[in-house]
Formats: structure tokens, C-alpha cells, sequence
């Protein structure tokens, strides 16, 4: 029995070992004053003050600091999202997923701070802003999930979250919602390198809605980005398709001569 079970935990051992380290960062946080909460929060945000005095380990740091909602909310869908993800495309190709996403996004977003705060866009105040999270992998990681879904949904697929993302960042007007934005991006772009066929399982089928929906309210987290992000969303979805289709047929009879000559070839 304890074989089976240590078995089967090494199927997702990114994501045991991930939520492990996450959920006792934030049960300790939880036990600081404020003020020491707070001081944990800026040291681990990659932000432009920290970045640029050298502190490069928040890239790192930052996506096992998480600083909002309730613990028993977020790590539950977390912990699925990751799992599903760890079980379709296995540990490694999670990891790269989880780390472009948390780092690409970041770097991007940085950079185009950097260049806001230089041309006098923003206030300088904005290099010191909070940004720490799983959100960034988290998002890259339901992205790289494209590669699991099967052909015929995954233009819609794609188109959902990047038209929802899009308009969430927009919306939203927040420079995470920006990183978002990105992130979702930098996953669908990992997961051209990981198309591999799944089986569905009913179960691994409710783990992606789960993971789906707490994918939205990452993104959409605010009542005005939760409409714009749902209306797009389904926008994209449907031109994503219809595009495809399109493609499809116009390719179709191309090929059509190809096919039928190869019995009279044959003979």
C-alpha cells in the first residue's frame, strides 16, 4: 500500500514537491506581524528596485511567496492545475513550462517598466511595487496544456485564452495583468514542443475544468476583467476555429488530385 501511494506521488513529484514548499512559506508567513510581512513581500519581489540593486534570486524567490486570498481557496486548484499538467506531460516538461512562464513573464513586464519609468510614463514609485506569486507559471503552465488537447479543440482552445487574457490585461490595466498576458502567451509558445496524444479520462477531464476555471479567475480577478474576459474569450474561441476550418477546406481540394491519381499510378 505505502509503495502505491509513494508510486503514484512520484508520478507529480514537481508538483508534491512544489506545493510542499509553497505551503510552508505561506503558513509561516501568515504567523509574521505585518511588519514583517511586509518586509518578506518587497525582499521577494522582482521588481525594478530589487532587480536592479542585483537581488536576481527573486526570480526564483518570488513564485514561492504567494500574497493573496485564502490558502484553502487557491492551493487546492493549484495543486490540480500543476498535477494534471505533470501527469500528461510529465515533471521536466512541467518545470520548463512552470519556469519560462514565471520567469519570461517577469522579465518582460520588468523591462517594459524599466523603459515606462525612463520615458517619465510612470513614477518612479512603481519600481518598488509588490510582485510576488504563482500566478505568472501558473498561467504559462494551463497554456502548455495545448498540447494535450485534441486537434480539433485546440484552436479554440488557444483562441479563448489569449483573446481572454488580452482583454483582461487591457481591461485590467495592471502591469500583472500584463504579465498574464504574457505568460498565457510564453505557455501555448512551450507547448508547440510537447504535442503528445491523451487520453481523456472522466477524472483528468474534471481536473482540467477545475483548472480552467481557477485559470480564469487568475486572470479575470476583478468583476470589470471577468466580463471582458469571458466576451473575448469566446470571441477568440470562434474566430480561432473558424479560421482553422477555413484553412482545412481551402487545403482540401489541393490535395484531392494527389489522392485520386494513386490507384491509377498503382496500376
Amino acid at each position: 500500500m505505502i509503495y502505491g501511494i509513494l508510486s503514484r506521488l512520484g508520478r507529480v513529484r514537481f508538483t508534491v514537491g512544489y506545493m510542499a514548499i509553497v505551503a510552508a512559506v505561506s503558513f509561516a508567513i501568515l504567523s509574521l506581524d505585518p511588519r514583517a510581512h511586509e518586509l518578506v513581500i518587497q525582499r521577494s519581489s522582482t521588481n525594478l528596485h530589487n532587480l536592479a540593486h542585483g537581488h536576481l534570486g527573486t526570480l526564483l524567490d518570488s513564485a514561492f511567496v504567494v500574497d493573496a486570498g485564502p490558502l484553502y481557496f487557491w492551493m487546492p486548484f493549484l495543486t490540480c492545475l500543476l498535477a494534471l499538467a505533470e501527469l500528461h506531460l510529465r515533471s521536466i516538461r512541467l518545470a520548463v513550462a512552470f519556469l519560462v512562464g514565471h520567469i519570461g513573464a517577469t522579465l518582460v513586464v520588468v523591462g517594459a517598466l524599466a523603459a515606462a519609468v525612463e520615458f517619465g510614463w510612470l513614477p518612479l514609485s512603481i519600481t518598488r511595487a509588490s510582485d510576488v506569486g504563482m500566478s505568472y507559471g501558473a498561467l504559462a503552465v494551463l497554456g502548455a496544456l495545448t498540447a494535450t488537447i485534441p486537434s480539433r479543440w485546440r484552436p479554440a482552445w488557444v483562441g479563448w485564452w489569449i483573446f481572454a487574457a488580452m482583454a483582461a490585461g487591457v481591461v485590467g490595466g495592471d502591469f500583472t495583468d500584463a504579465g498574464h498576458t504574457v505568460a498565457v502567451i510564453l505557455g501555448v509558445l512551450v507547448s508547440a514542443q510537447l504535442r503528445r496524444s491523451i487520453h481523456w479520462t472522466p477524472v483528468r477531464l474534471l481536473m482540467l475544468v477545475a483548472s480552467a476555471g481557477f485559470g480564469y479567475l487568475l486572470l479575470a480577478h476583478h468583476w470589470a476583467t471577468m466580463g471582458a474576459a469571458l466576451a473575448f474569450g469566446l470571441v477568440g474561441a470562434v474566430v480561432a476555429h473558424k479560421l482553422v476550418r477555413l484553412r482545412t477546406l481551402r487545403m482540401a481540394p489541393s490535395e484531392a488530385p494527389l489522392v485520386a491519381a494513386q490507384p491509377v499510378l498503382a496500376g
